[in-house]
């Protein structure tokens, strides 16, 4: 990578340099103090961090090792972690990337090393974080009481350290440039798997991967869905359709949000101008209440105007995001996200996604229509920050967005 695509800050550049890039050890230290506070408070002399077949973070959030098959990280306050993984070929590239861990190949049986490694090191009350299938927990609860702290390590991700929101403002960038290609490259003719491609396209040779993007195509005339579809079609697009996304591109484990729309070769329809227009001012009262301190009453009754106006959500309105999918997780009241409103309020540099997503109510699903608009945004004293530069509107397929 040269120059500076995303026009970033010298500082966010600086990292997007790094061969692999790192936080600082004073980071690092900061979450494995986090960690031997959860594991003061809930007894557990020991604990083992996982990660299995890419599911599971907390792995990288304490190594940098984003576990790409199994890793097993044993950690205690004071003592070299030992991180047992798998495959040899990732072998070498594991022992580079991790820090401060003695790395060894897991030899097919990872999980066996692991517990003889604890019962060598003493433990008696394991606590875990991060999937583990069932036989082999069987095999760790037959050795060791064992204490689950998977909410815990939740509740450690929920608010963000400063060079953590670095990282998120480097995958929002990223999510930017994707919807940036989308917009400019969308054409008659294309099928939603090569506007897929469009968004990748944009990120991948900087060094960013996928997380997600969903992308809805559809007839403004006569609508198939109202929501983006999680996986593409070979449907092409047509002039007078309307597409409508939601994008999420990685830097490393931070990824950013955006969600926009744009017609094709037309003016929106009054449908759904109006639909649009809702989603952008509800967006602007949510924003308005944001801040440390905001209740959960307050944002939900920031979305009323998508009622008053005659429609609901098909997801969620408001969500923590970056290092999971987080509360609060709100719809509006005439779709909740749950049986109650979380009880909770917002901290400062917890970072949540607000999307509105007014859709139709017809009876008739198949004849629903619907946009999305929304973003990722940081939680600070006072208010909310976006950490997104692309710009807000109702674009055309073929615009150039600015940054």
């Amino acid at each position: 990578m040269t120059g500076n695509p995303l026009q970033l800050e010298p500082h966010l550049q600086a990292i997007m340099q790094q061969q692999y890039p790192r936080f600082s050890a004073a980071e690092y230290t900061r979450r494995h103090q986090a960690l031997a506070a959860v594991m003061v408070k809930h007894g557990c002399d020991q604990l083992l961090v996982v990660t299995d077949h890419r599911a599971g973070n907390a792995v990288q959030w304490i190594t940098g090792w984003p576990g790409t098959v199994e890793a097993y990280v044993i950690f205690k306050p004071a003592e070299q972690m030992v991180m047992h993984m798998e495959w040899y070929n990732h072998f070498p590239l594991g022992r580079k990337i991790a820090q401060d861990v003695d790395v060894r190949w897991g030899e097919h049986q990872g999980i066996a090393k692991t517990i003889a490694e604890l019962k060598r090191r003493g433990a008696k009350r394991v606590g875990i974080i991060g999937p583990l299938v069932i036989a082999k927990f069987r095999q760790l609860e037959a050795a060791f009481e064992v204490v689950l702290l998977d909410a815990e390590y939740t509740q450690l991700r929920m608010r963000k350290s400063e060079e953590e929101i670095d990282w998120l403002r480097i995958g929002a960038a990223m999510s930017d440039a994707g919807l940036r290609a989308l917009v400019a490259g969308t054409r008659v003719g294309m099928d939603e798997r090569e506007l897929a491609a469009l968004v990748e396209s944009a990120y991948v040779k900087l060094g960013g991967t996928t997380m997600i993007h969903y992308i809805g195509v559809t007839s403004m005339a006569q609508p198939h869905i109202f929501v983006p579809p999680q996986h593409p079609s070979p449907r092409k697009v047509q002039a007078g359709d309307i597409v409508f996304c939601e994008l999420s591109a990685y830097w490393w484990d931070y990824p950013g949000q955006v969600l926009r729309t744009f017609t094709v070769d037309s003016d929106p329809t009054p449908r759904y101008a109006d639909l649009h227009a809702t989603a952008e001012a509800t967006f602007d009262a949510v924003t308005r209440v944001l801040r440390h301190g905001a209740t959960m009453q307050e944002i939900i009754d920031a979305t009323g105007l998508i009622e008053k106006n005659g429609y609901s959500v098909c997801d969620d309105l408001v969500h923590g995001f970056g290092g999971g999918y987080f509360q609060p997780i709100i719809g509006t009241k005439s779709r909740m996200a749950g049986r109650a409103l979380p009880q909770m309020t917002l901290e400062e540099n917890m970072t949540v996604v607000v999307q509105p997503n007014p859709v139709t109510t017809e009876a008739d699903e198949s004849k629903r229509a619907g946009v999305q608009v929304g973003e990722l945004l940081r939680i600070t004293r006072e208010g909310c920050e976006r950490l997104h530069r692309a710009p807000r509107g109702l674009f055309h397929a073929g615009d150039k967005i600015d940054q």
